[in-house]
This record gives structure tokens, C-alpha cells and sequence, in this order.
């Protein structure tokens, strides 16, 4: 084998022991990527388990809910009546103004809750607002790890030097000089370079031309401050942490955004079956005004009786009014949260396919739901992930409060002859160099690196805090929508019970006026307390409705209870 061969051969050794380096100290970033997918589960749903697991069998949780506490209608078929409420048979208005143009209505976005919450997870703008989040924070993952790529050097240079000798001659040199090299950090505080270098120094006599070829390695260990890699890596997995807290914060703004659109959805619901029972009130008002004219008109009643009925119909008019302009408000809210995607959408009305139904629901006992709420709750998983962070933190700090000691080896051979060819050949000669030594440096006082250290460990004591206080403000939480829950299931029954009351009042309030036991303040009395009775009831049911998913949500098992897939689903478990 030449010369040139062997020393090539030797670059691609040591270059070589980098590389290898570098692989078997990235093997121990053990790098796995969770998935951004937020839709329909891929999996079998898998509902929290509530409760301490048991050492043989799986801890019991709440069964699975269906995504939403409702019926819905086959294909083809009307949306049922609301459960539990008198069929009127009134139509809703849709609450749109009319077409100045004159021209076809659009034809109406036909949805169920299911499908509103899946559209809404494909094609809500604030999601997709959202989700970007978690690709932008991983580009700091690669710039942290860019610390650990190889730099390639190269450099040309040319010199000229002119030396007057004493007899008023003068000589001149020229130097050309070419050198490339690599070098690269390791996790581990290793330095490696490789680096080769040429030089040609020509005279201004004849034969004074002479070339110096060199190779050489260059090895830098740190041996206190920067060893090891726990501080080298801790930037880089402080970035994977925030990557993996903005899973969590997008698994956060999944489940308020689903709970956002199944409220608004049963408020719709709710706006449509107000103006059901306001324009049927309406109705009965001018009925009552119709009789109590033709009863002036015959003399059985006073001219005064007149002025009850007609405040009752304005005052009917006027609630028809603001229950219309309330059903546009919350459609175009509806609207907003799915994003149909569907030309002209705004001006399109919505096609309720889900009707309200107060759901066979038995929750388990209040602390089960609260320890699925310390686990699954994204906000104090990524509380939790900010101790894991400060953790990293008093690592790196902790590190620089040592003394920087490097030991550095360099290893030469050069080869020196009239021409290139032959400074290559020299190469294998077996002169080398070498130079070994230890570099030592520590600031006095070091107080940048102490008060580092401190500031570490207070915000990481500050974020222990932080997440005893926020375990407390869940707490506080899940068993406040759990008395919500059972407060609103009670009220479904309650105000049931009031309407059928009122109902049989009024029917008696009217019979007496009939046969002139009753006056008209009277009767609109009893007709306003029984419509009061009616939107009462059917706001409890909606209210109960939205009272079980605002729980869901507050622990942290809505979207795993609606079969929703999204990241951050694994809790965070802190250790000592």
C-alpha cells in the first residue's frame, strides 16, 4: 500500500472513531415521537379507569357515554320531540332574515352532535391554529441537537514576504498554504478534529522550493465542567419536553373545544324549542285576546279587561323577538366552532339531528373521578412537566459551579520534501508529533454559575408549588361539577313536576274565566307562569346536558369518553 493510501486510510479511521462516537451516544436519546392526530379513536375506546388499581384486576371505571347524552335519529327519519316536553308542533323559525334578493333559500347544514364534534375537530380554524404549535416548538428539538453535528473547515491562504539583505540585495519568498479539516462535539464532552494541511514555499533562487504536508487529530476531554451526558444532553431534552407539553396544551384545547361544541350545540337546540314555546304562547295570547273582545263586545266584560290581553300578546311578541335574535346568535356561534366548509355557510340555518334526552347516567363515587382527574387532566400534566424541566435545569447549573479542566491530546505527521508528491510519501515516516495536556479554568467568586444555581433550584421548588396548587384548584373543580351534575339531574325532575302544575292552573284560571269566576290579569298571569314553567324545564335539561360534559371535561376524560384520539394522552408521574 503507498503512502498516500495509508494516510488516507488513517484520516478515514479517526474519522470513522467520531462518527461511532456520536452513534453510540445518540442511542441513548431513545427519540419516540406520540403521534398529532386528534379524531376518531384508531383503537378500541378505552375509558379511564377510575380508582387505585387492584393487584389482579383492573380498577372499574365509568362506563363509556355515548358523544353526546342523546338519541340519534335513523337516516331518513325526523329528529325526535325532546324528551319529556309537550309536542306543540310548532315549527321553529329559523331566526334568518329574508332574502332581499328573492332568490331559493339555501338548503340547511343537516348535523348530530357526533358528526358536529368530528367536523369540528377536522375543521375548526383555531384548532388548526393550534396544532401548528407542537411542529414549531420540535424545530428547537433539531437546533439543540445541532450542537452535536460536525463542522467541516477549509482555507486557502497565500503569503509574500521580502527581505533586504545588507550588500542592498533582496530576496522573496511566497507561501501557499491549503487545509481542511473536520471536528465535532460528542454527549459525552469529547472534542474530536481531523484535519490535513499542505504548504509550498517557493524562493526567488532556483531550487528554493519545499513542501510540507501534515495530517493530524486532535482529542479534547472535559473532565468536570461539560462531562458527561446528562449536562450535554439537558438542552435537548428540556426542547423534547416542551415539544411534549404543547401535545398536552393541544389535547387541552381539543377537549374545551368539544365541550365547546357540544354546549353550543344543545344552547341551539334549546333556542330552537324557546321559539316553539314562545310562538305557541303566542297563539294562545291572541286566542285570550280574540275571546275576551268578543265578551266586551257581548257585554259580559268591562272595556278595562281589553288592556291585560293585549299587554300579554305584546309582551308574547316582544319574547319571540328576542328568542329568534338568540337562535341567529348561537347558530352563527355553532357555525363558527365546525367550519362546515360548505359554500355561503353563514347564511345557511342548522338541522338539528340530535334531540336532547336526559341520559341513564350513574357516576361513580366523587373521589374515583378525582384521581382520573389528577392523572388525565392536561394542565397539570404540563405543570408536571415544567418540574421535569427545572429538574434539567439544576443539572446544567449544578455543572457549571466545577472548575473547567479539559486534558487535550494532538497527534501529528508531517512529511517535508522538494515537491508534493514526495511530502505525501514521507508521511510514513515514523516521526510523528505529539502534545498532551490539561487545561484548567475557573472564574473567582464564580458568582454568574451560583446565582444560576440558586435561581434553578427556587423555580423548580416554585413549580413543585405550582403543582400542589393546581392539584388542589382540579380537586376543587371535579367536585363542583359533580354537585353541578347531581343538582341539574334533580332540577330535570323538579321543574317537570312544576310545569304539569302550572298547566292545570292555568286550565282551571281558564275555566273560571269562562263562566265569570276569573278576569283577565288572572288568567295572563297563570299563562305567563306557565310559559316560565316551560322554558324552565326545558333550560334544566339542557343545563343537565351540558353540566355532564363541563364534568367530563374538568377531569380530564371527554375526548377519551367520546372516542376522540389526540396527543398527550399518558400522564406525567413525577419521582423524587
Amino acid at each position: 500500500m503507498s503512502a498516500p493510501t495509508r494516510s488516507a486510510g488513517w484520516m478515514a479511521v479517526a474519522m470513522a472513531m467520531a462518527a461511532s462516537g456520536m452513534a453510540a451516544s445518540c442511542v441513548k436519546l431513545n427519540w419516540s415521537y406520540p403521534e398529532d392526530y386528534i379524531g376518531p379513536s384508531r383503537t378500541a375506546a378505552a375509558v379511564p379507569a377510575v380508582g387505585p388499581p387492584a393487584p389482579a384486576k383492573a380498577a372499574q371505571g365509568p362506563k363509556p357515554t355515548a358523544p353526546g347524552p342523546a338519541q340519534e335519529p335513523a337516516a331518513g327519519q325526523a329528529a325526535k320531540t325532546v324528551t319529556g316536553l309537550p309536542d306543540t308542533g310548532a315549527k321553529p323559525s329559523a331566526g334568518l332574515p329574508p332574502a332581499a334578493t328573492g332568490q331559493k333559500p339555501l338548503e340547511p347544514v343537516k348535523i348530530g352532535v357526533t358528526d358536529a364534534i368530528l367536523t369540528a375537530l377536522s375543521n375548526n380554524q383555531a384548532l388548526v391554529v393550534e396544532k401548528l404549535n407542537t411542529p414549531i416548538t420540535r424545530t428547537f428539538e433539531d437546533q439543540a441537537l445541532a450542537v452535536f453535528d460536525p463542522d467541516l473547515t477549509a482555507g486557502l491562504s497565500r503569503s509574500r514576504a521580502i527581505t533586504k539583505g545588507r550588500g542592498g540585495g533582496a530576496s522573496t519568498s511566497v507561501a501557499n498554504e491549503a487545509q481542511i479539516g473536520v471536528q465535532q462535539l460528542l454527549p459525552t464532552g469529547t472534542q474530536i478534529g481531523v484535519d490535513a494541511s499542505t504548504a509550498a514555499t517557493h524562493g526567488s533562487g532556483a531550487g528554493e522550493e519545499f513542501f510540507t504536508s501534515r495530517l493530524g487529530l486532535s482529542v479534547t476531554q472535559a473532565l468536570l465542567r461539560g462531562y458527561g451526558l446528562d449536562v450535554n444532553l439537558a438542552s435537548l431534552r428540556q426542547a423534547r419536553l416542551d415539544t411534549l407539553s404543547t401535545q398536552y396544551e393541544l389535547r387541552g384545547f381539543a377537549e374545551s373545544l368539544v365541550a365547546q361544541v357540544e354546549e353550543t350545540y344543545w344552547d341551539y337546540t334549546l333556542a330552537q324549542r324557546q321559539i316553539e314555546i314562545f310562538t305557541e304562547s303566542l297563539h294562545l295570547a291572541e286566542q285570550q285576546l280574540n275571546e275576551t273582545e268578543e265578551r266586551i263586545r257581548i257585554g259580559k266584560l268591562a272595556e278595562i279587561e281589553r288592556a291585560a290581553s293585549e299587554a300579554e300578546v305584546a309582551s308574547r311578541r316582544e319574547d319571540l323577538i328576542n328568542a329568534n335574535a338568540a337562535l341567529t346568535t348561537t347558530r352563527l356561534r355553532l357555525l363558527r366552532l365546525l367550519n362546515p366548509g360548505v359554500p355561503s355557510y353563514w347564511s345557511r340555518d342548522v338541522a338539528i339531528e340530535t334531540t336532547p334526552a336526559a341520559p341513564e347516567l350513574k357516576l361513580e363515587d366523587l373521589e374515583s373521578h378525582v384521581q382520573v382527574a389528577e392523572r388525565l387532566r392536561p394542565d397539570l400534566n404540563q405543570a408536571r412537566l415544567q418540574v421535569q424541566r427545572g429538574d434539567l435545569e439544576i443539572v446544567k447549573t449544578r455543572n457549571g459551579l466545577l472548575p473547567k479542566l479539559d486534558l487535550f491530546m494532538t497527534l501529528g505527521k508531517s512529511g517535508y520534501a522538494e515537491t508534493f508528491g514526495r511530502s505525501l510519501e514521507h508521511l510514513d515516516d515514523r516521526g510523528y508529533d505529539l502534545l498532551v495536556g490539561v487545561n484548567v479554568e475557573y472564574p473567582l467568586w464564580n458568582r454568574d454559575a451560583k446565582a444560576r444555581n440558586m435561581r434553578a433550584g427556587l423555580t423548580r421548588r416554585q413549580s413543585i408549588e405550582a403543582v400542589t396548587n393546581l392539584a388542589q384548584l382540579v380537586e376543587v373543580d371535579v367536585r363542583s361539577a359533580y354537585v353541578e351534575v347531581h343538582r341539574a339531574k334533580e332540577q330535570v325532575a323538579a321543574t317537570a313536576v312544576t310545569r304539569r302544575l302550572q298547566e292545570e292552573k292555568a286550565r282551571a284560571e281558564m275555566e273560571k274565566f269562562r263562566v265569570g269566576k276569573s278576569t283577565t290579569l288572572l288568567v295572563a298571569q297563570a299563562q305567563r307562569d306557565l310559559l316560565a314553567s316551560r322554558i324552565n324545564e326545558v333550560q334544566a335539561l339542557v343545563a343537565y346536558l351540558k353540566a355532564i360534559v363541563e364534568f367530563y371535561r374538568l377531569e380530564g376524560s371527554l375526548l377519551m369518553r367520546r372516542g376522540v384520539e389526540a396527543p398527550g394522552q399518558q400522564p406525567i408521574v413525577l419521582t423524587e
